[in-house]
């Protein structure tokens, strides 16, 4: 194959800048889809949903039946609080999954606390 140095710098270029091209495109795309996501948190309800709901369907309790989402098991247990179900997440008794702040923000916890509260009655 005879190329001559134009032709061979020209290609060069275009696949360099053509890789240069693909690859900003899908940084941007990245970034875009993940701030949303990382800026607003997770909403309560799907906190819930990706993290509690497996054990929890419902209001439910899969594991311990008296230890159940409503309100009324909430308070017989002494919990209260939207900050007393994050304690709970972080630091829960036997049975239940611990939700460490690498696995769930505090910004997601509270979310998915404040949800439990609401939700729940």
């Amino acid at each position: 194959m005879n190329f001559n140095r134009t032709a061979l710098r020209t290609m060069s270029s275009t696949g360099t800048s053509t890789i240069a091209i693909s690859a900003a495109a899908f940084l941007a795309v990245l970034l875009l889809w993940q701030t949303p996501l990382h800026a607003a948190g997770k909403s309560g309800e799907a906190g819930f949903k990706a993290n509690c709901a497996a054990c929890h369907a419902d209001g439910g309790n899969i594991i311990k039946a008296d230890k159940t989402l409503s309100r009324k098991d909430l308070h017989k247990n002494g919990i209260k609080t939207a900050n007393d179900i994050v304690k709970l997440m972080r630091h829960p008794g036997p049975g239940m999954s611990t939700f460490d702040k690498k696995m769930v923000s505090d910004k997601d916890a509270k979310a998915i606390a404040e949800y439990v509260l609401k939700a729940f009655k």
